[in-house]
């Protein structure tokens, strides 16, 4: 039994594990007694439990990513490896891709590199059992999702509300005449389905109508976007505008749009997320929301230090997007 299983079986946080084991004030003495029975039941001495709690392992963190080179993840390793340095912090970044087996591995590596606690940035998977890994680190070391969650002792999450980024970006297009929208996703990972959501229940509140061509999964990246419109426009879906789950899908629906001659905005809006880099580089400048990805980086990094110094922690965070309306819409 570790120090998490110890919090656990005392149904209090490992912050009121710290305070017990190092005699410090501010725990009620009921608390108190239940913790130190359980430390009593399972053999372990209050030194030995506060010098592996105080003493940074390696003072390393775990980075695991699917995609390194997608610009939205790139921007959150790079905020967070700079934020872990200011702590005298290293970071170890693996790139796992999206196959569960390998973010199987890439968790069992980290943690045969005993790093003092991991951050996921990006991907979660609807099935439980896509996210065993998950929870089996956690018995180990302290997890931080970023953009993701999943209820479970010691895991932590901070999360933007994606379901309202979407909606909003829902009610701007039908305040500005459509009523034909469609949506184009890549991934069912905690995020991805948010926005699905997002985008039901605005489409639902404008009085619009769903069907089955109104949200269409397509690969990732840019080809997504020229594949989304190729669908589109295969099964003689009508749309006058088109909202992405990413940025650059919504580049790929620009260059394909342009190609089959339709004009953004005049006769399809398109609006992507994330505010990456991309949304700068097209033509018309994209319209996107911002789902604060420094914000979220930064907060995650502030999770994880305090969970290792002891603190009390809130497990669930969630920052709030804006909408930045340029000039494809």
């Amino acid at each position: 039994m570790n120090i998490y299983e110890i919090a656990k079986k005392a149904g209090v946080s490992i912050a009121t594990v710290s305070r017990v084991i190092n005699n410090r004030p501010n725990v009620k003495p009921e608390t108190r007694e239940k913790v130190e029975a359980v430390l009593k039941e399972y053999k372990y001495t209050p030194n030995a439990i506060a010098r592996s709690l105080v003493k940074k392992a390696t003072s390393t963190i775990g980075v695991l990513t699917s995609d390194v080179r997608d610009s939205y993840y790139a921007s959150a390793i790079y905020t967070i490896e700079q934020k872990f340095r200011e702590y005298g912090y290293n970071v170890i970044l693996c790139n796992t891709g999206l196959e569960v087996q390998n973010k199987r591995e890439y968790m069992k590596i980290m943690l045969q590199k005993k790093v003092d606690g991991i951050i996921l940035v990006g991907s979660v998977f609807r099935e439980k059992s896509d996210n065993r890994h998950i929870y089996d680190a956690a018995l180990h070391v302290p997890l931080v999702m970023l953009n993701g969650s999943l209820d479970g002792n010691n895991i932590f999450s901070i999360v933007c509300d994606d379901e309202t980024g979407i909606y909003k970006a829902v009610e701007l297009l039908y305040s500005r005449g459509h009523r034909e929208m469609v949506y184009l996703y890549d991934v069912d990972s905690f995020s991805g389905m948010a926005k699905i959501r997002g985008f039901e229940r605005g489409m639902k509140d404008m009085g619009l109508t769903l069907n089955s061509g109104s949200i269409i999964k397509v690969s990732p990246g840019i080809m997504g976007g020229y594949e989304g419109v190729e669908i589109l426009d295969r099964k003689g879906i009508r749309y006058t505008a088109v909202l992405t789950s990413e940025d650059i899908i919504a580049a790929g629906v620009l260059n394909k749009l342009k190609e089959t001659g339709k004009e953004v905005p005049r006769d399809v809006a398109v609006i992507g997320y994330n505010n990456s880099q991309v949304s700068l580089c097209t033509a018309p400048e994209l319209s996107t929301v911002d789902n604060k990805v420094e914000k979220m980086a930064v907060g995650a990094v502030r999770i994880l230090y305090d969970v290792l110094e002891g603190k009390d922690v809130q497990p669930k965070m969630m920052v709030t997007p804006d909408l930045v309306v340029r000039g494809s819409c």
